[in-house]
């Protein structure tokens, strides 16, 4: 009996392992990735930093972009989104990626303002269907760290594999980036 019971045993582990190599075998190295980081920058910080990412990773810079005239006074500006966010509003971008179906990983970058991602990213979310793809967010902010940015992003990002490790720095400080893509598999 204890010998039907091992040879069971065998026959799982084997099973197991086979299931794992496989998997491996599948899955295609961070560094092999068709990559593509997409980003909405206000003032300059996050394009900085996506600009960053681009230079170790190799990948396809895309600007999200909307008609939205954002008052030149900072107060002002941080007002308005105050409303926008509060509303749930969506602009409408002005740029489409050209065949998302063909990138494996894309970076997502964002301000965060009053806690959360921007409406620009929002609508780029909910424009493209993301499923099946690993989602890597990388945040900007002013001092006021990053609140729900992730939480929010993830939440927007369903039947995606959104990454644990998001990169979130202060101001358009690139300080880091480098190393971060390198812990996580990108980078030349």
């Amino acid at each position: 009996m204890w010998l039907l019971g091992a040879a069971a045993l065998a026959v799982l582990a084997f099973s197991a392992y086979r299931a794992v190599a496989q998997n491996k075998e599948e899955a295609k190295p961070m560094s092999e990735s068709k990559v593509l980081i997409a980003y909405y920058s206000y003032s300059g910080n996050t394009k900085e930093v996506a600009e960053a990412i681009q230079k170790e990773t190799g990948g396809d810079l895309f600007e999200i972009k909307a008609d939205d005239n954002y008052p030149k006074e900072y107060r002002e500006m941080t007002e308005q989104v105050k409303k926008e966010l509060a509303s749930g509003y969506r602009p409408q971008l002005t740029g489409k990626v050209d065949n998302m179906a063909q990138y494996d990983v894309v970076f997502v970058g964002s301000p965060c303002w009053w806690g959360t991602i921007t409406p620009q990213v929002s609508s780029f979310l909910e424009s493209y269907d993301l499923s099946g793809k690993k989602v890597v967010p990388f945040i900007t902010h002013g001092g006021g760290g990053v609140s729900n940015t992730v939480r929010d992003l993830t939440a927007q990002c369903k039947g995606c594999k959104v990454s644990s490790e998001p990169w979130v720095g202060y101001g358009s400080r690139t300080f880091g980036v480098s190393g971060w893509l390198k812990d996580n598999g990108f980078g030349k």
